[in-house]
């Protein structure tokens, strides 16, 4: 297998491109499966044509478009079944922004939590009830986030496989 200077630079740069997409599953701001799969679509186009290169994006979109599906509607039914509301979650996600520049990197988790327990404590009228609520919702966003990982750990793994076999 031999490579040209531009066909290593795509390459690098499509390797780039999804080694940021799996940090974005906790950074965020950075579109994880979106950053995944564009690497794996400028390695399609501009990494030298043929079909295998095809058959691994078609691949790569199938895995990043279910990963987003199930991402969202996974956790999302495992919260209506526990009574969890969406404006919870919004509270939480927003405060959760709020503490990741406030408090890097641990502000994060933080504020979510923080802000998930405050409006369930304010929707419920009683703080040992909302505990029990917020802990559904973090569970809900680690489960998303796992899954999210685990998508791009896959497109990851079909661009290697076709890096290598292509």
């Amino acid at each position: 297998m031999s490579l040209t200077d531009s066909e290593a630079a795509v390459a690098v740069l499509a390797g780039l491109a999804i080694l940021a997409g799996l940090a974005g599953v906790v950074v965020p701001g950075l579109p994880a499966l979106p950053l995944c799969w564009g690497g794996v679509l400028v390695w399609a186009i501009f990494g030298g044509a043929g079909p295998g290169r095809w058959a691994v994006l078609a691949a790569a979109t199938v895995v990043a478009a279910g990963g987003t599906v199930v991402k969202y509607a996974w956790p999302g039914r495992n919260l209506k079944r526990t009574g969890v509301p969406t404006s919870s979650l919004l509270a939480g996600g927003l405060l959760g922004l709020v503490g990741f520049f406030v408090v890097p990197v641990i502000g994060l988790v933080l504020g979510f939590v923080g802000g998930v327990w405050a409006a369930e404590r304010l929707r419920l009228g009683d703080s040992r009830l909302a505990w029990p609520a917020t802990k559904q919702a973090v569970a809900a966003a680690g489960l998303s986030m796992l899954v999210e990982f685990l998508a791009g750990l896959l497109v990851a793994a079909l661009w290697v496989a076709g890096l290598l076999l292509t």
